[in-house]
């Protein structure tokens, strides 16, 4: 009998052991995806963007903190570390390295505790991650649309 994609995410209401299943859901994504990428050849795709491609060789001429904003999750793109970008894919799922900080975090949101805001910066309508990945990580697999961010703006 097959499970249908509804009850894929059931809980079981021990929040210890939802952290973990979520945790593993999130790896197995990765996985696929990272496979899907290499049938396809298409290495770039699984690829976490980075602050320094989307500014090319340039500096930034515009550098202004906008302050404190809830900003949609569907607009951080990327991230302002170039370690950060090796080890999280393109949808912030982290790496098995980072299990217990990730579901330490997702017990805490669960749980309703404030969680600190990411820090991120501002081209246009996308932003980069400059601290919080775990955040935005957890963030997404919990079906969220926005996350509290301190953001600077910069213009090229």
């Amino acid at each position: 009998m097959r499970l249908s994609s509804r009850l894929i995410g059931v809980e079981t209401g021990n929040l210890l052991i939802d952290a973990e299943t979520a945790f593993a859901r999130q790896r197995r994504r990765r996985r696929a995806d990272r496979l899907f990428s290499w049938l396809r050849r298409d290495g770039e795709r699984v690829r976490l963007s980075s602050l320094d491609e989307a500014l090319g060789c340039a500096p930034p001429t515009l550098r202004r903190r906008a302050g404190l904003e809830a900003i949609a999750l569907d607009s951080v793109v990327g991230t302002a570390e170039p370690a950060k970008a090796r080890v999280f894919d393109r949808r912030f799922r982290a790496p098995e390295s980072s299990r217990r900080r990730w579901e330490h975090l997702w017990l805490a949101t669960r749980r309703g505790q404030a969680i600190p805001p990411i820090s991120v910066f501002r081209i246009g309508e996308h932003h980069y991650v400059d601290d919080g990945h775990h955040r935005v990580s957890v963030a997404r697999a919990l079906g969220m649309a926005a996350i509290d961010a301190e953001v600077t703006e910069l213009a090229t």
